[in-house]
């Protein structure tokens, strides 16, 4: 049987074997999905393992999505770009490896959530690793304006300046501190880790737009700091991360089998209401 997991340090706590055995059932395919908890210092040779007795492919989940990139043999474009990889496909010898995070987000934000990107003022909190994944699919949606915010704020004016390439025409893409945040966003991302640990960030309720979309990364945390912010500011348009979890899920899917399952059942499965 063909045999997939998904690697990461905890893992307990993985949506991910629910997800895919989910997805093999709805799209007929014949696959064994598990979690495997890899030490901290042990993330290749874990890797390694899995190859030997036939392992086709991995998801990749924290602290391992950087040492997944340089495991690989062929990393993508955008995973390059990112420094970071969230899927790996071996082919022999080979090596791929891939990043879906941002993709899985956009995807979440316009086709689930309805929600435009394009020529619209966006603005993203936290310039860490899940900042990084998801610049480019952000920007390949042409927004009128992507601002990164960030507490230190060279970290973001970094961020913005290594992206700037791929900015379109009409989008205006800059990077500061929190301080910097200036005029009001249609689509604001929580992108830091602060909602696991429930702590605010030092923003404004005025960050949002009238008919704002408040997006949180983190998902299963119910009404999120962040999220309780934007209701304060009577945002009416909230969401977690879990669209983006199944999407991203789903993009590393097809990557592996060459079938795109759907999604929507799968997100309201496991979703938490924002409560």
């Amino acid at each position: 049987m063909d045999r997939y997991a998904v690697i990461g340090h905890p893992i307990g706590h993985s949506k991910s074997p629910v997800i895919h055995s989910g997805f093999a059932q709805a799209c007929q395919q014949t696959l064994q999905y598990t979690a495997i908890e890899a030490p901290l210092d042990g993330f290749a040779s874990t890797v390694d393992a899995f190859r030997a007795q036939g392992g086709l492919g991995v998801n990749v989940t924290l602290p391992f999505k950087l040492q997944a990139c340089e495991y690989a043999t062929h990393v993508s474009p955008r995973a390059a770009r990112a420094g970071a990889a969230n899927a790996l496909k071996f082919d022999g010898l080979h090596c791929h490896a891939e990043n879906f995070d941002g993709v899985g987000l956009v995807r979440d934000i316009v086709h689930n959530l309805q929600t435009p990107i394009h020529g619209q003022r966006v603005l993203v909190l936290g310039a860490g690793g899940a900042t990084r994944g998801a610049i480019e699919p952000l920007l390949g949606e042409s927004p009128a304006q992507l601002f990164i915010a960030n507490r230190t704020a060279t970290k973001a004016q970094e961020l913005a300046s290594l992206f700037s390439g791929l900015a379109p025409a009409g989008t205006a893409l800059h990077g500061g501190g929190y301080e910097d945040i200036q005029g009001q966003f249609d689509v604001v991302i929580n992108a830091t880790s602060a909602s696991l640990g429930g702590e605010a960030l030092p923003i404004s309720a005025q960050v949002f737009a009238p008919q704002a979309l408040a997006y949180d990364m983190m998902y299963g945390k119910g009404l999120t700091p962040f999220l309780q912010l934007a209701q304060t500011a009577g945002v009416q348009h909230m969401a977690d991360g879990v669209g983006m979890l199944v999407e991203q899920a789903a993009e590393a899917f097809a990557w592996w089998r060459g079938v795109r399952p759907p999604t929507r059942e799968m997100i309201a499965r496991i979703a938490v209401p924002l409560a």
